[in-house]
């Protein structure tokens, strides 16, 4: 029998490396879902230390940031780079190359 490994365990490891971390999350963006990438972030900032690390380093309130982070959050733009700063990434924008 084939030992089947704890995926939520190895992303989160894997998540520790910022260049992986930086290409989940722009995955969960092309997704164009909210939900989807708010898990991300949650799951970036598991891979971080966790939330009450991460709500520390970006000196927030650990429930504030369960809340920013939930599937009804909306965190505001300052949060945002607050918080991928903290994690080691930052957002840019490209050109969407039309064909």
């Amino acid at each position: 029998m084939t030992q089947t490994t704890d995926y939520q365990r190895d992303l989160i490891e894997a998540l520790k490396d910022p260049t992986e971390a930086a290409a989940y999350l722009n995955a969960a963006l092309e997704e164009g879902d909210k939900e989807t990438f708010l898990l991300a972030l949650r799951n970036i900032a598991e891979a971080n230390g966790g939330m009450k690390a991460v709500a520390e380093k970006a000196h927030l309130n650990r429930e504030s940031l369960y809340r920013t982070l939930s599937r009804r959050g909306n965190p505001e733009i300052r949060t945002l780079f607050n918080l991928l700063h903290v994690v080691g990434l930052r957002l840019s924008v490209t050109p969407e190359i039309v064909a």
